[in-house]
């Protein structure tokens, strides 16, 4: 793998956990959602926090994308599972919550056990094809000499 693709994964990680705390701190300020207040969610959208959250999970979903794109998600998912460990520091760090050395355990557990998973091949070459994407018809035309109708 690159240097880029390690950079996306990176991205991808950074971006969920920040955007998941920022919408966690936006959310505080708007209290808990009850059946007496849910018509008011929508007032929710106009805290800075969760303005700030939507913009960074739009950004996660972009580089997720995009690692998808080139990756399996097998592995990409298992791949990220960096953000386990900063999103429990980003809210231990900025949203004071309690995390415990029992969560701090079950977090290293999931991030090492999804590591494991990770350690594979970033890409599964389909056992009919040679290429992806939209240049496979294409390439099966030009191979057999004739165009079968999908």
């Amino acid at each position: 793998m690159t240097a880029r693709k390690y950079l996306i994964l990176l991205a991808v990680a950074v971006f969920a956990a920040c955007g998941d705390v920022c919408l966690a701190r936006g959310m505080r300020d708007f209290g808990a959602v009850t059946a007496a207040n849910w018509r008011w969610l929508l007032t929710a959208l106009a805290n800075a926090w969760v303005i700030g959250g939507i913009v960074l999970l739009i950004l996660f979903f972009c580089t997720y994308l995009t690692a998808l794109s080139w990756a399996d998600l097998t592995y990409v998912l298992p791949a990220t599972a960096l953000s386990y460990i900063l999103m429990a520091a980003l809210g231990k760090i900025f949203l004071h919550e309690n995390v415990t050395r029992a969560h701090w355990l079950g977090i290293a557990l999931v991030t090492i056990g999804v590591g494991v998973v990770a350690s594979g091949p970033s890409h599964t070459t389909p056992a009919h094809a040679t290429t992806q994407g939209p240049n496979l018809h294409r390439e099966v035309v030009l191979k057999t000499g004739t165009e079968s109708q999908p």
